[in-house]
């Protein structure tokens, strides 16, 4: 009886299972899977620096671009005569017939016409090899492009070149009276200043000559430190 029972209530259940109505499942892809390929266009990105590469090329072509060159010369220029007096340069002072001199040179190297530009290179260099050889006053790299004529060549030459520093210069300069430039200036020892016993503001400072011209001229110390 009791299997007669059971067996009534499965199939019951069964029947009403069979019933149910299959619900649609959603299957979702992996995050891993390998996504297809996208075309790169051109991006927001891309157009901006090719619109700002137009706007920087130069509108007027090839003369605006040599404009621009021949200001970054002239500026070149400017910077290196402003730090002249830095460099290796021998004083110049021009002769009183150096005139005549340069003329002379240029009618022995064909050159009849002093504001005729220099056929070739070579021309250029014999003259000016002969103005050096002349008047041993050579003119330096940074301006050999400003010598473009006998003209230019006599302009250099009738320039002199003073090598003074603008310190050492102002020691021939009447100053105003409220005005002194101590140009031998003084070091600290403790074996010649003796007003304070040989101490100074600076105890643990030590004064040390480092230059070749100045070590005889002036004399170094080391100072005394407790710690480390």
């Amino acid at each position: 009886m009791a299997a007669i029972i059971r067996n009534s209530i499965c199939n019951k259940t069964l029947h009403q299972l069979g019933k149910i109505e299959s619900i649609p499942v959603r299957n979702y892809a992996s995050a891993n899977r390998v996504k297809p390929f996208k075309k790169v266009g051109i991006t927001d990105k891309a157009r901006n620096d090719a619109k700002a590469a137009e706007m920087r090329a130069p509108a007027k072509g090839q003369e605006e671009a040599t404009l621009l060159a021949g200001q970054q010369i002239k500026s070149f220029g400017q910077s290196l005569a402003s730090r002249g007096y830095l460099r290796p340069i021998k004083p110049y002072s021009p002769p009183e017939d150096v005139q005549s001199k340069i003329l002379e040179l240029a009618k022995s190297n064909n050159l009849t016409n002093p504001k005729q530009k220099f056929s070739s290179s070579q021309q250029k260099f014999q003259f000016l090899a002969a103005c050096f050889g002349a008047l041993k006053h050579s003119v330096p790299n940074s301006r050999l492009h400003e010598i473009g004529s006998v003209e230019d060549a006599l302009e250099f030459y009738r320039t002199p070149v003073d090598t003074t520093l603008p310190l050492d210069a102002l020691k021939t300069v009447e100053l105003p009276e409220n005005l002194y430039i101590q140009h031998e200036y003084v070091r600290f020892h403790p074996e010649t200043d003796t007003m304070f016993g040989g101490k100074s503001a600076f105890p643990k400072s030590s004064t040390i000559v480092t230059g070749l011209k100045y070590k005889d001229k002036y004399k170094g110390h080391v100072a005394k430190k407790s710690w480390p």
